[in-house]
């Protein structure tokens, strides 16, 4: 069963009234919240006067990927957060407008600009994720050959691999791969690169590899236990494989929890069950999200440290956990086992630290790489960006869009300044 969308795209009609609703500020607080800083009023005023290819030429001005980011910013938290009309009246659906501007774009095959007079340098962008596509169709605008290497078989990242459907079509993640290619980029799947690429001849290097694989929790039976991460991957390229349970619980309570439980609910589970040792104040999740989920029908556990699952006849049968209290970290009461019934089990804990830093050499902070205020890394031309670089809660697509943008314009001054 393949999820759809959750809102469906505006029509024209709805998109010149929702579009008429906007005062068009002077420094406008929205494209102030933008972590790309798109000229929001602008391209909402273009689809008022029904200037489509205007309106997404503005967005691609100030970030690549706008179709992505229309569908999976937390614009809770971001510019429609900060729209003056929010305070007293329903702030501007900017997400949508800009989905209604970017759709239009992809119908059209539309190329937001010619890449650049090419210079004669070479860079390569270890990751096809969205700071390293943003990082490489930057560089291509200003003239410089990029390849991507890319260790899975498709492109993407995040948004291919680890986004829900419900937020974003695994097609509008891949059509922006190809867009990026069709300015020049070669993109190369399937090739997982090591420390070789220091010595291979590139002018600079972007290290946009995300984070790693979901944690291990270290609990008896924890085979039986789904990824996380695999199992939002299996509902978008493989659904009719994915075999949901009829009580599911999910350990975590991140985003990528909330995603795992809405895609149990969508498909069908009889009961969603959320489980965290902590209680709902620390969950990292944002508002909006746990305000979604609780709608969705799933239910939570708070201050439940999983300790064992419980396995009989080769089936998953229940999970044990013991009750924790908060000294402020959760701190697991001896004597208050308890089990919580289930026949299948996904964790979302988090995820680890990249592991291509220890192969390039490159310094950490707390297991992430370590970059100056140009997004370089302690090896000079070696730069790195998007989730690998940022803590827990800092980390986002539009901020690794970003941080694509930043390195790219750091790389071609470097590059120039060394050519």
């Amino acid at each position: 069963m393949k999820i759809a969308e959750e809102l469906p795209p505006l029509s024209s009609h709805e998109a010149v009234v929702e579009a008429n609703r906007c005062l068009f500020c002077y420094d406008a607080p929205c494209a102030q919240a933008c972590p790309t800083h798109i000229d929001i009023p602008r391209f909402i005023k273009k689809i008022s006067t029904a200037n489509l290819t205007g309106s997404a030429r503005t967005i691609f001005d100030s970030n690549l990927l706008g179709a992505t980011c229309a569908r999976v910013c937390p614009v809770q938290e971001l510019c429609e957060g900060a729209c003056v009309l929010g305070a007293e009246h329903k702030p501007i659906a900017i997400g949508r407008l800009q989905r209604y501007a970017m759709d239009y774009a992809a119908a059209k095959a539309m190329l937001p600009f010619r890449p650049g007079p090419a210079r004669g340098s070479r860079v390569a962008v270890i990751g096809a994720g969205p700071a390293g596509l943003s990082c490489a169709g930057e560089l291509a605008r200003r003239g410089h050959a990029v390849t991507v290497f890319e260790k899975r078989a498709l492109g993407g990242g995040l948004s291919t691999y680890g986004i829900i459907a419900l937020r974003e079509p695994v097609e509008v993640a891949l059509a922006e791969v190809r867009m990026i290619e069709r300015l020049g980029v070669e993109v190369k799947t399937g090739v997982e690169v090591g420390r070789e690429i220091l010595t291979a001849g590139f002018d600079a290097i972007f290290v946009s590899t995300g984070l790693g694989a979901t944690p291990l929790l270290g609990i008896p039976g924890e085979e039986w236990i789904a990824d996380g991460l695999d199992y939002i991957s299996r509902s978008k390229l493989h659904p009719d494989e994915l075999e949901p349970g009829r009580n599911v619980l999910v350990i975590g309570a991140g985003n990528t929890a909330i995603d795992c439980a809405t895609i149990a609910k969508r498909l069908g589970s009889e009961r969603v069950t959320m489980v965290y040792r902590r209680t709902e104040k620390e969950m990292t999740a944002y508002e909006h999200e746990y305000s979604f989920v609780k709608n969705e029908g799933v239910g939570f556990e708070f201050l439940a440290q999983p300790v064992r699952v419980i396995v009989a006849a080769g089936e998953v049968t229940a999970l044990e956990c013991l009750r924790t209290e908060l000294t402020p970290h959760p701190v697991p009461v001896p004597g208050s086992e308890f089990l919580l019934p289930a026949d299948q089990i996904i964790k979302a804990v988090g995820q680890e630290r990249p592991s291509l830093a220890s192969v390039l050499g490159l310094s950490t902070e707390r297991g992430l790489i370590a970059v100056d205020k140009n997004l370089e890394t302690n090896i000079p031309g070696v730069f790195a960006g998007g989730d690998c670089i940022r803590i827990k809660g800092a980390a986002s697509t539009v901020m690794a869009v970003q941080d694509g943008k930043l390195a790219a314009a750091a790389i071609h001054e470097k590059v120039t300044a060394h050519g």
